[in-house]
């Protein structure tokens, strides 16, 4: 798909995401709020999950490093597919087409589509949980907020969110296999 039928498809799903943005972006007016969500964006931007990498050889020894490199490479080939949408799809953040959604935290890059916090969120999450069943009360609520704040913050449409979530559930299922 060239970037000029993207751009004309993501033209029109923006107008209908744009109501779902707005309410979701109203709630960071609260500073309580504002510094919860980017507080979570923040760990779920790397810290959160090369902690855990770290730490599972730690707690739980060789299957805790075999978890950790499994993790390691879902992320990296995550990495690559994000990238290269990234470039390819180049559809602009919502808080930078619509006056009413404001910005609470710096984007690490310029594009919206898709959500490489929630890609990786959710690529990390079920391989965890696949080696550690019991972690699943903490890393599932936290991939969950990860990904609502990417919304919330005004960086990323519904549409992003979801698109990271499949594309991070692919990668792990497909890793699974191999």
């Amino acid at each position: 798909m060239s970037t000029i039928k993207a751009s004309n498809i993501f033209q029109r799903m923006d107008q209908y995401e744009l109501t779902y943005c707005l309410r979701f972006n109203r709630i960071c007016r609260l500073p309580q709020i504002k510094r919860l969500f980017a507080a979570i964006s923040r760990l779920g931007d790397g810290v959160f999950w090369y902690t855990l990498m770290l730490v599972l050889p730690m707690m739980r020894g060789e299957q805790g490093l075999i978890a950790s490199l499994h993790m390691l490479v879902v992320g990296l080939i995550a990495l690559l597919i994000y990238k290269w949408l990234k470039g390819h799809m180049e559809r602009p953040r919502p808080f930078t087409t619509h006056e009413g959604i404001h910005i609470y935290t710096a984007p690490l890059d310029h594009y919206s589509f898709p959500s490489g916090h929630t890609l990786h969120a959710i690529g990390f999450t079920i391989i965890a949980v696949g080696y550690f069943p019991e972690l699943a009360w903490l890393l599932v609520p936290f991939t969950a907020l990860v990904a609502l704040s990417r919304i919330v913050l005004g960086l990323h449409y519904p549409t992003d969110v979801l698109a990271g979530a499949a594309i991070g559930t692919a990668i792990a299922m497909v890793s699974w296999n191999i």
